[in-house]
């Protein structure tokens, strides 16, 4: 058992999650509480009545979210939101939030885990947000084909590729999550290849047009791996157990 303030400290300090700036909906910190004790520690992707449930039937007192409670704004507390309420409540869960320092961290955030995934040393980084960049530039020594084998074995076969630069790049970007705002930044960094995990349709006229390599991977499935790390790291500073909830979000 540990208290739900020294893991809530753990976190905010590992996570940077007050020093990154973040969209104003974030609310990145400790949105819900408990009783103050924590026997065991969850993450998930996001918050939501069923991933709550989950955590809840798991056992876990403490849930690490990437996409928080108040991502939408405001609601009225009736219906599906006051079930979820309800059952935070019943289920004596607490729920952190923690976006885009997840997104931006160096060593457990999720596009660095994502090139630790592919073996694509980082070199750099770009696309900046208020003062911090969130977006990796890595080294890559193979060919395409080999980029395209590393990311199927780490997303499955479902990854949407639109491969029309080069078939050896040198460098890969690497943002998590939505990519729409980030291809137009990929050739400035001296790259033509970007992974990230969704993208919308038209740009796969984009990608021919301006010979790029394009990889959708998985909005859901690229953002799974900053809140699994920091879930981890504070599971065992506590010596707590940690399960991660699977969704099976095929977005």
């Amino acid at each position: 058992m540990a208290r739900l303030e020294d893991i809530v400290s753990f976190c905010d300090q590992r996570a940077r999650t007050h020093e990154v700036a973040d969209f104003r909906e974030a609310l990145n910190g400790l949105q819900f509480s408990n009783n103050g004790e924590v026997a065991k520690i969850g993450a998930a992707v996001d918050s939501g009545l069923k991933p709550f449930e989950q955590a809840i039937d798991f056992g876990i007192d403490f849930l690490i979210v990437h996409h928080g409670m108040f991502w939408n704004g405001a609601k009225r507390v009736v219906d599906a939101e006051y079930r979820k309420y309800k059952a935070l409540i019943d289920g004596n869960l607490a729920v952190y939030g923690c976006h885009l320092p997840l997104d931006a961290h160096p060593e457990i955030g999720n596009a660095a885990c994502l090139a630790r995934a592919i073996d694509a040393p980082q070199s750099g980084t770009f696309l900046p947000y208020e003062g911090t960049d969130i977006g990796l530039i890595c080294d890559w020594s193979a060919d395409r084909d080999a980029l395209n084998a590393a990311l199927t074995k780490t997303f499955g076969p479902k990854i949407a590729c639109m491969e029309f630069g080069s078939a050896n790049p040198a460098k890969i970007c690497i943002t998590t999550g939505s990519g729409n705002s980030v291809v137009d930044q990929v050739k400035a960094t001296g790259a033509d290849t970007l992974i990230t995990g969704e993208l919308k349709q038209h740009f796969f006229n984009i990608a021919q047009e301006e010979g790029l390599n394009l990889y959708a991977c998985g909005h859901y499935a690229t953002e799974t791996f900053g809140v699994d790390a920091l879930a981890r790291e504070a599971a065992a500073h506590f010596n707590l157990p940690y399960e991660f909830i699977k969704t099976d979000c095929p977005l």
